[in-house]
């Protein structure tokens, strides 16, 4: 019999395969690999703090072996989030990924910026979505209903825990992404000059609906 894949809650036995799908993923929906020194440096920023600090809103799809294929995971409170994030994650990780001295001059510098600045995530404009979001598939596990199976799980722990809305940001670039989240009720948030990516909102409410 074919293993089923399925939606579990995270284990700190995929640790090391949650970072593996960050990095295979990272540059907007792909590998990542090509364009960085040290890629293992993007899961120290997308994906690692989370199931670190907020495990329990951490969920894998298991391709029904035990292995992960794909995750979803984030906060329930932002501002909460970067606090921990700069007295409790932060200092596990700074010495392996320095800050740059001055203007990023590498892809590699550019993430260890942002690495080294979680007050970039806490925006007054996003204040009425506390929460949220990193989700990733690996390409073979895509466009098959997975990712808003996610979605569905993950709105639904926060709805438990009383979370009105949650927040997401994206690379304007990676456009099978923003339709997906378009697709999911997912609206766009107006903050100055964002740049090169767009935030995305939605409450939690009806999230079968997802």
């Amino acid at each position: 019999m074919t293993p089923s894949p399925a939606i579990r809650p995270y284990r700190p036995g995929d640790l090391r395969v949650l970072e593996d799908i960050c990095i295979r993923t990272a540059h907007n929906g792909r590998d990542s690999r090509p364009l960085y020194a040290d890629p293992g440096l993007l899961p120290q920023i997308f994906a690692t703090p989370y199931v670190h600090l907020e495990p329990e809103l951490a969920f894998v799809l298991d391709d029904g072996t035990g292995r992960a294929v794909g995750y979803i995971l984030g906060t329930a409170d932002t501002p909460a989030f970067v606090e921990a994030f700069r007295t409790e994650w932060l200092p596990l990780v700074a010495d392996r990924y320095p800050a740059p001295d001055g203007p990023p001059g590498s892809p590699d510098e550019e993430m260890a910026a942002l690495l080294h600045t979680p007050e970039r995530m806490a925006l007054p404009q996003l204040a009425a979505h506390p929460a949220h979001l990193h989700i990733d598939l690996l390409p073979g596990w895509q466009g098959k209903g997975h990712g808003r199976a996610l979605m569905r799980t993950f709105l639904h722990a926060l709805r438990d825990r009383g979370v009105p809305a949650v927040h997401l940001c994206m690379a304007r670039a990676n456009t099978p992404a923003r339709a997906f989240y378009d697709r999911l009720g997912f609206h766009e948030i107006d903050v100055p000059d964002p740049g090169p990516v767009v935030y995305l909102g939605r409450t939690t409410d009806e999230p079968d609906r997802a």
